[in-house]
């Protein structure tokens, strides 16, 4: 499984379609992994070639050239994190993916104070997974 240090927090959710999630991504055709971390968006919208639809990246592998993509569709890969239990993990997004596949998430550490319980808030130390739909 995995876990996360939740304090006070009871519902974990992205905040909006333009939340950026932060990923490594992987070519399914020749397996480079970039160094840098690529984010992707829900709300953005990139046509695909010959009128295949769109999604919200699209990107050519600087090893072999591929024109790959990934939105956030159709299932093909579903990113989970730890429910508020800790005990299971909580579906957050699914992505669709057209010759990329991600291997990593960049989480942040997420702290607040709520004025109205007049105690902190907070999402450390986080662990996630992601899986074939």
């Amino acid at each position: 499984m995995g876990d996360a240090t939740l304090e006070n927090v009871s519902n974990v959710r992205p905040l909006g379609e333009d939340f950026r999630w932060f990923l490594k991504l992987k070519c399914g055709n020749c397996g480079e992994i970039p160094d840098k971390w690529q984010y992707v968006t829900l709300v953005e919208n990139v046509p695909l070639k010959g009128g295949r639809g769109s999604a919200s990246m699209v990107q050519k592998c600087k090893l072999c050239a591929r024109e790959n993509s990934i939105g956030g569709h159709e299932c093909h890969f579903m990113f989970q994190l730890p429910a508020a239990d800790n005990e299971t993990f909580k579906t957050m997004v699914q992505f669709e993916c057209r010759g990329l596949e991600p291997v990593d998430f960049q989480p942040q550490d997420w702290t607040d104070y709520d004025e109205k319980a007049k105690e902190s808030v907070g999402i450390y130390e986080v662990t996630h997974r992601f899986i074939k739909c």
